[in-house]
């Protein structure tokens, strides 16, 4: 039997809104803002080109490693998630899926995904899915379904891509030199720049970096020099922004270690002790910040998840292919003392720092405290609900936390963190929690009814925050 629903029963117009004000807050207040996403892993040749996909799967299935979780859960053989079957059989195993997902974000998001951009109002399942495959591709013929179509339908404003160093950004200067209404930026992201665990391939991103810089990368003070080329080669093609994906910052005392004599033991091909590849990230990444802050950048810190812990799925699939989890690193002491020692000497940029372990929620808001100066307002960000606490439990418990030991009025909000061009409802979702948390403190007497004052906070933390804190323009393109 068809798994079917009405508007007033699920995903309603006033779905997670559960009082009159909250309501109003999103419906008046919140759903019509444009989108800023300032963190994401979309392809920027795919929406320079703005490509069109041939099916459903393609779009929605293909890299979404939520959805290859949740199969592989169910049992779901790995030649329908990853491997050689067809893209239609793919998508009839994720019909199958879904509806055993309640209760887990998927849930929601797969069914807001359905409705906003394809108007199917039923649920997904593994009577209907036929009907929803043909559906859902039939809309995608159109000119409206292509990568920009679709940014422009969920009234997206700014996009930041996630570029390596040796990113050349033909992509982004090409689409800004077509004058489109959409911002589309690079974020630099030089995880691999001190990623010396395994020297092999560290040398040769080495050499891969000397050859587009045309720097000899001899020693430490060379591979700095390299990458504030890189900056500056960013800079020009409209890049305002940095990002790092690392378990946890790093501090030590000045002289613990000499990081020229480690560079060289590098180079020899020498693997390194845990605390001395510490050292070089600790390093590098001070170097990187300072020259972050005199650019005006802002910085990003991901922070907290364990990867790759199936070394024998990363043997078959590769990274990123849903076997990484939440870490239980120590943050607190050491992102003090890396915050400071930048502090110290006024080098510390804007900053975002995300958690992936609600455990640490109390320690990320707080911390941010320590290191705004009234320079700007919030200065120092703690960023939005992250990878595994993007839903309604980990969204509510960030803003709670936010809201108790900082300000929340000061926030910048939501971000996608996805390589999917369906997964903006995730904004909405993300608008629709917050309104309703202010919307319950009216009802019970903890906020006053003022729908006005109310409704510009909840318009600043869903946008106008995010505006005035990045500096998203075309004129920063000087290519």
């Amino acid at each position: 039997m068809p798994y079917t629903t009405t508007k007033a029963s699920f995903l309603s117009d006033d779905f997670l809104l559960q009082n009159d004000f909250a309501k109003t807050l999103f419906h008046q207040y919140a759903k019509d803002l444009p989108i800023i996403d300032y963190h994401n892993h979309l392809p920027p040749t795919e929406i320079n080109a703005n490509k069109k996909f041939e099916n459903i799967s393609q779009i929605w299935l293909a890299g979404d490693h939520y959805k290859w979780r949740a199969m592989r859960t169910f049992g779901i053989n790995e030649k329908f998630i990853t491997g050689d079957a067809s893209d239609e059989e793919k998508f009839m195993h994720w019909a199958k899926t879904l509806p055993h997902t309640l209760r887990n974000p998927l849930y929601h998001w797969s069914h807001l995904e359905l409705k906003r951009y394809f108007g199917f109002d039923e649920l997904l399942s593994e009577a209907n899915a036929t009907e929803v495959y043909k559906h859902c591709n039939t809309a995608l013929e159109q000119d409206t379904y292509s990568t920009q179509g679709l940014l422009a339908q969920m009234k997206v404003e700014v996009v930041c891509s996630t570029d390596d160093p040796l990113d050349s950004l033909d992509q982004h200067v090409s689409f800004h030199k077509k004058g489109n209404k959409l911002g589309m930026y690079p974020a630099f992201r030089p995880d691999k720049a001190y990623a010396v665990e395994n020297p092999t391939f560290y040398l040769n991103y080495l050499n891969q970096l000397g050859g587009t810089t045309g720097i000899e990368i001899t020693s430490f003070e060379k591979l700095v020099e390299a990458l504030n080329k890189r900056i500056d080669y960013f800079h020009e093609r409209g890049c305002r922004l940095s990002d790092h994906g690392l378990e946890q910052l790093y501090f030590f005392g000045e002289n613990d270690y000499s990081i020229e004599t480690i560079f060289k033991q590098v180079q020899a091909g020498k693997v390194l002790s845990t605390q001395e590849v510490n050292f070089f990230k600790y390093t590098t990444l001070l170097a990187l910040c300072k020259m972050y802050h005199a650019k005006g950048w802002v910085q990003q810190f991901h922070l907290g998840a364990l990867r790759n812990t199936n070394e024998r799925s990363l043997r078959i699939l590769g990274p990123d292919t849903g076997f990484d989890s939440i870490g239980d690193f120590s943050q607190a002491k050491a992102m003090g003392g890396f915050f400071n020692r930048l502090n110290l000497n006024d080098q510390l940029a804007k900053t975002a720092i995300y958690n992936n372990n609600p455990g640490d929620n109390e320690i990320f808001a707080t911390m941010i405290g320590n290191f705004n100066d009234g320079s700007i307002k919030g200065k120092i960000q703690f960023g939005s609900g992250w990878w595994y606490l993007d839903q309604k439990d980990g969204m509510e418990k960030q803003i709670n936390t936010l809201s108790n030991m900082g300000l929340i009025s000061c926030f910048i909000g939501m971000l996608t963190d996805s390589r999917s061009f369906l997964s903006f409802p995730r904004h909405e979702y993300f608008r629709r929690v917050l309104c309703n948390l202010f919307g319950q403190d009216v009802a019970n007497g903890e906020l006053p009814w003022d729908e006005k004052w109310l409704g510009g906070i909840i318009s600043d933390i869903c946008y106008n925050n995010a505006k005035q804190y990045f500096d998203f323009s075309p004129k920063n393109f000087h290519v």
